[in-house]
């Protein structure tokens, strides 16, 4: 995006921060050297996990599989979140019945701490790769 080239690196790894995404901008106000990420991330990859997302359903006592975000609300600074979700209910390892008008909210630090499992059900098509993942204690608000 500002033409500085990219290269492969680890951003997180066993969960230990490794490197920021950085523009120049960025760079410049931590003293620190870009990243070439100006324009966000890309090809971000997100190792994937032994289980298909069938698995993880079957592993989930009551909880919500999310299939779709609203709006945007993350607070950057502190972390914090809310988001209207729509998504599937699961009882016992299998779906119950949709969900929609949900809300999520927390803290980003919390969801980290709390990724159980990360699917290998990864869509290469995508500029960022990722599995399925599974979180632990959502705080879930609606009807």
């Amino acid at each position: 995006n500002e033409g500085v080239a990219t290269a492969p690196r680890d951003i997180v790894r066993d969960g230990v921060l490794r490197s920021y995404v950085l523009g120049s901008y960025s760079a410049r106000r931590l003293g620190m050297e870009t990243t070439g990420n100006a324009g966000g991330v890309h090809n971000l990859t997100i190792d994937p996990g032994e289980q298909d997302l069938d698995t993880l359903i079957k592993g989930i006592e009551k909880g919500l599989l999310v299939t779709e975000l609203i709006g945007f609300g993350v607070n950057t600074v502190t972390g914090d979140y809310s988001r209207g979700v729509s998504g599937l209910w699961i009882e016992n390892g299998e779906i119950v019945h949709p969900v929609e008008e949900v809300t999520v909210a927390g803290n980003l630090k919390d969801i980290f701490s709390n990724i159980v499992a990360v699917g290998n059900d990864v869509d290469p098509r995508r500029n960022i790769r990722c599995g399925s993942i599974r979180v632990d204690g959502l705080t879930i608000a609606g009807e």
